[in-house]
């Protein structure tokens, strides 16, 4: 059986629900008890990152690092100047996991294996005295009124799916009492009904990272080709509110710079996953339709890619056009794929290059125009934009502002980050923080 009455309970066994149990205990609160619905808490970290789970991101600079939020980041500047990516760095040390830096930022356990952050987690709750309690679900949430001594707490409505000693599988409800609240439920619909119930508004949730879908188009037969830098730009027409006879619209555009990938249904690598990021609910509104143009070159001038083309002509003047590509990162896949799509023979001699195709190319070099028509297959977004506002959450705490007690933490917030580490860091920021609060609460009563 369930306690009938806990001082702390968690609900989410996930990245951001483990660390506020962690914190909350390791700093001194009484009583933290873990839920998880499913039978594998942090199933999440599992599977993230390819099996390798990808963190945090060596951003120290919290001014740098809000940077990488399309919703949120103003808000964040306060949470991370108290806990931040030198911060995770530093406490998955202090308990045992090393963190090692690739190239691009990224960190990952020096393992590479994501199982050995879903161990250290555990550990650190199971060694601060955080109970946890796989198979258990809050259904509802109800505060209870105020005392003399402090606030009520809550009444808890929970859907035990198995016995609490891990018996034979069952589904019975029970009743309990809790003085403190977290809600780390993630992108569930059940943690968005659960705030809605104590009081809190909404922000539609909408998909963010994710794919983006082209028209059929010979680009799709490249298949498997990555282009980096690469440089993007989506163009979308968003209807005006505007009163009645006063239509218009107005373009919207958004830019990122990165590694892409090319799909056999459309574009996808960080450099795209980043866009629709920062476009997610722009896209939305547009059904996923819009006009993307891609610079293949990185940024390079016009004056650049002239002297280049002016190069290759003098010196490369008796080779085929197939046979020798302006610069070598330029694939080569790619480069005859562009040669077809401005019409110009790849058997044909750098000397023999007109002036008008040399332009042509170049400007297919950098200004490609693609149809968008949808979100990538699979609905394989990585994360949600959408929860509960942050004006209604007190940032340096993380507790409600309509309910005192209540913490919420993670991605039931309107938090979201692009690829990297930074939806992990947030969870891990959120989660410490709440966690001391609650500690502290606890002290003062």
């Amino acid at each position: 059986m369930f306690p009938s009455r806990v001082a702390v309970l968690v609900a989410g066994g996930g990245a951001a629900g483990f660390m506020a149990a962690i914190a909350a205990a390791e700093a001194g609160a009484a009583d933290v008890h873990l839920l998880e619905a499913t039978l594998q808490p942090l199933n999440k970290v599992l599977i993230s990152g390819g099996g390798r789970c990808n963190v945090t991101h060596a951003c120290w600079d919290p001014r740098a690092l809000v940077g990488h939020y399309p919703r949120g980041g103003k808000a964040l500047r306060g949470p991370f100047s108290r806990f931040a990516a030198g911060d995770s760095v530093a406490w998955f040390d202090d308990h045992g996991l090393e963190l090692v830096e690739e190239p691009d930022g990224r960190m990952f356990p020096r393992s590479n294996r994501s199982e050995s952050v879903v161990a250290t987690l555990r550990r650190a709750a199971q060694a601060a005295g955080v109970q946890l309690h796989t198979g258990v679900q809050l259904q509802k949430a109800g505060p209870l009124p105020a005392t003399d001594h402090g606030p009520g707490g809550f009444a808890l409505e929970l859907r035990v799916a198995r016995s609490a000693d891990g018996g034979q599988p069952g589904s019975n409800r029970q009743t309990a009492l809790a003085s403190q609240l977290v809600l780390a439920t993630g992108s569930h619909p059940s943690g968005r009904q659960l705030a809605a119930s104590l009081g809190h508004d909404l922000v539609p949730p909408v998909p963010s990272l994710f794919t983006l879908a082209l028209a059929s188009h010979p680009l799709l037969e490249l298949a498997g080709v990555v282009m980096d830098p690469v440089d993007l730009e989506l163009d979308l027409e968003l209807e005006l509110d505007l009163p009645p006879g006063g239509g218009s619209s107005t373009p919207t555009r958004f830019r990122q710079r990165g590694p892409l990938l090319i799909t056999h249904w459309g574009l996808s690598g960080p450099a795209t996953l980043r866009l629709s990021a920062f476009a997610a609910r722009a896209l939305k509104q547009t059904a996923y339709r819009g006009r993307l143009k891609v610079d293949w070159t990185g940024g390079r001038s016009q004056a650049e890619l002239d002297a280049w083309f002016a190069l290759a002509r003098r010196e490369q003047a008796k080779r085929q056009l197939a046979n020798w590509r302006p610069w070598p990162e330029l694939g080569r896949r790619l480069w005859l794929h562009l040669l077809a799509q401005v019409g110009v023979d790849q058997e044909r001699r750098w000397a023999d290059l007109a002036k008008t195709h040399q332009q042509a190319l170049i400007q297919a070099l950098r200004a490609s125009a693609y149809a968008i028509t949808g979100r990538g297959p699979f609905g394989e977004e990585f994360v949600t934009a959408g929860g509960i506002p942050l004006g209604e959450i007190n940032m340096a705490s993380m507790e409600s502002r309509r309910q005192r007690q209540l913490y919420v933490v993670g991605e039931l917030l309107d938090v979201d980050g692009i690829t990297g580490g930074f939806n992990f860091q947030h969870c891990w920021s959120s989660g410490w923080l709440a966690g001391q609060a609650i500690a502290e609460a606890q002290r003062a009563t």
